[in-house]
């Protein structure tokens, strides 16, 4: 099974950089630069998953496969 996440970024009027999967609630992250947030994002995602192994909530999970969500 291939799972395909969405990551919408967006500039803050304070300057920082929030990225965020919708696909995941409450998978949100903050960086001072674009790249740092979209990273935070990816990795807090895979944490996301790694618990939902570990506790038997997801079946099988071959890959991952993040995509930039259009602006």
């Amino acid at each position: 099974m291939s799972v395909n996440l969405t990551i919408d970024v967006e500039r803050e009027t304070d300057g920082r950089w929030m990225a965020e999967v919708p696909e995941l609630p409450g998978v949100l992250a903050y960086g001072t630069t674009e790249a740092a947030a979209v990273a935070t994002a990816e990795a807090l995602a895979l944490r996301v998953f790694a618990e939902r192994l570990e506790h038997g909530e997801a079946d099988e999970l071959v890959s991952l496969v993040f995509t930039r969500a259009a602006a």
